[in-house]
């Protein structure tokens, strides 16, 4: 399988600790990934470096696809590829369909096609029953929901998820996880930071591990 995203030598510090000291990570096309380690092993930072959102003390190498790309300052590229998704989602205020639409309206197409993939997607999401709903009014389940649709609807080659599950139970838990599979059949690779042993369990994920910096493949 063709290799999405490459770096080598990613370095991390968190004042005299060491956070991230990681040789390589591969990251594979149409690919599913849970990232483990105990709290403070550095998974959400790894996110949140991939993403853009934060910066490293290091990186010698980075590929997307084969091109080379660096990570600071962080290109457009990479920008159009990975979403991050955070595990308390911010809702603008707005309905739910605004939420999903937001970045669909920053790009040049017409209101009816937008508005035709925004409706797909709360369908995908199963919240088309709430599309004219306050988005600050809804539950947890519900937000991790809208969020995965707003990714979703960017069409990104990679989704990182921290934690998308940490504060569900029951139903709102299991319609969360029933999103991940679909994902991946739409082509997007898929890194998921997580103790949740479900996640862990689905069907050809890899599981990365964080210890003391260094990542583990398992």
């Amino acid at each position: 399988m063709s290799a999405l995203l490459q770096l080598r030598q990613l370095r991390k510090r968190h004042g005299q600790r060491i956070l991230l000291d990681i040789d390589s990570l591969s990251i594979a096309s149409a690919s599913a990934y849970v990232l483990t380690g105990i709290n403070g092993a550095g998974k959400s930072t790894l996110l949140r470096i991939l993403a853009g959102l934060e910066a490293a003390d290091e990186c010698a190498a980075l590929a997307l696809l084969g091109q080379p790309l660096p990570l600071a300052p962080y290109p457009a590229a990479l920008r159009a590829a990975i979403i991050y998704v955070h595990q308390h989602p911010v809702m603008f205020a707005a309905s739910v369909a605004a939420n999903i639409g937001y970045g669909l309206n920053l790009r040049a197409n017409s209101a009816a096609w937008r508005a035709e993939r925004i409706e797909e997607a709360m369908a995908w999401a199963g919240v088309a029953h709430l599309r004219d709903n306050r988005a600050s009014t809804l539950s947890g389940g519900e937000k991790q929901r809208v969020a995965l649709a707003r990714a979703r609807i960017l069409q990104p080659k990679l989704l990182l998820l921290d934690e998308p599950t940490a504060n569900l139970d029951g139903a709102a838990r299991e319609q969360v996880i029933e999103l991940i599979p679909a994902l991946l059949a739409e082509g997007s690779s898929v890194i998921m930071a997580c103790h949740d042993r479900d996640l862990i369990a689905l069907p050809q994920v890899q599981r990365l591990k964080l210890r003391d910096g260094r990542l583990e493949i398992r």
